[in-house]
């Protein structure tokens, strides 16, 4: 019997790779575009080149939209945390003046948050070497940005726009998981890059004065975050969450400040220091203990069920969560 090519432990291992490589550049390549326009105003010229790019595949293939207004809500409610909430602060941290270090330090604080509040309230079961490995990967990401934080650029307001960035996109993501686990990517990414462009674009008007100063860079960047990481890495990520524990699947975040690393060294001739060589060692084995599959006892039963859409019964559960998934953004 052949197994399907979405479920063969290599294409989940490229759809890993491919989600820490992408959102490694985007952090690089966020902070490029952000030189030619503030972080309501590159947000929402973002969102609108996302829609562009939907709206042909919306009219083509005509997707499952949201059957109730409740789920129209949740999609409303999810796309608001994770792109405008999530991605406005996080932006907005680097453009008043907080180092790319402290930045990348508190948002990667997310597996180990996510990892307190599944256990806690959705029944989601961690083994101790999973919590190790949080905590190893946390203290490892500290090692790699620890030669770039300087607390004396690190203003109330930039603290205060990177930690609602990190409740932004701690909040979403579970917010999805528990109310959006069988939305359409397609009429779903419609509905939240609307909703994010009527947000953003007056505050981009308000805030900013929408001032954009156009360059090749800038289009680049804003392709690429679309295409690359909104539309492509995003359906990635959401596969993953589809198969294993969202701690396990989040602790992937560990690795985008890695790859950064890489990244800048590559763009800007960041050399990075013996210790943050050292942190992305003890990051790379911290990963390692929380995606390590623990053994299931065989009278274990699912921990979290989602009800079928309408019109579907449960059994045909697992096929329809093959197909549709919810959108997100979780970094850049």
């Amino acid at each position: 019997m052949n197994v399907p090519l979405s479920r063969q432990p290599w294409f989940s291992a490229a759809l890993a790779w491919y989600f820490v490589v992408v959102w490694g550049s985007g952090f690089v390549i966020t902070k490029i575009a952000l030189q030619y326009a503030p972080p309501f105003t590159f947000l929402t010229l973002r969102f609108v080149f996302g829609l562009a790019c939907v709206i042909p595949v919306i009219l083509i293939m005509q997707p499952r939209w949201p059957a109730t207004r409740v789920e129209l809500v949740h999609v409303i409610v999810a796309g608001l945390l994770m792109h405008a909430v999530h991605l406005g602060g996080s932006h907005y941290t680097q453009y008043l003046g907080i180092s790319a270090g402290i930045t990348a330090l508190i948002l990667s604080a997310q597996p180990l948050i996510t990892a307190l509040i599944a256990a806690r309230w959705m029944d989601e079961r961690l083994t101790r070497r999973q919590w190790v490995g949080v905590i190893v990967g946390l203290g490892g990401v500290l090692l790699i940005v620890w030669h770039k934080i300087d607390v004396h650029v690190a203003t109330a307001a930039s603290l205060l726009a990177v930690t609602v960035g990190l409740a932004g996109v701690t909040a979403g993501t579970l917010y999805q998981r528990a109310f959006c686990p069988l939305v359409d990517l397609r009429s779903a990414a419609f509905v939240q890059f609307s909703v994010n462009i009527a947000v953003l674009a007056p505050l981009a008007w308000v805030v900013e004065g929408f001032t954009i100063e156009w360059s090749w860079a800038l289009v680049g960047a804003i392709v690429f975050l679309v295409i690359g990481g909104s539309i492509l890495a995003v359906s990635a990520l959401h596969t993953l969450m589809r198969r294993g524990q969202a701690t396990r699947v989040t602790s992937l975040l560990y690795l985008t400040p890695v790859f950064a690393v890489v990244v800048e060294l590559a763009v800007f001739g960041l050399v990075p220091s013996a210790l943050s060589t050292f942190g992305i060692v003890v990051t790379c084995f911290g990963v390692a203990l929380v995606a390590a599959r623990a053994r299931a006892p065989a009278s274990a039963s699912p921990t979290f069920i989602h009800s079928p859409p309408p019109g579907q019964t449960s059994r045909a559960q697992p096929d329809a969560a093959n197909q549709y998934v919810g959108t997100a953004d979780t970094r850049m």
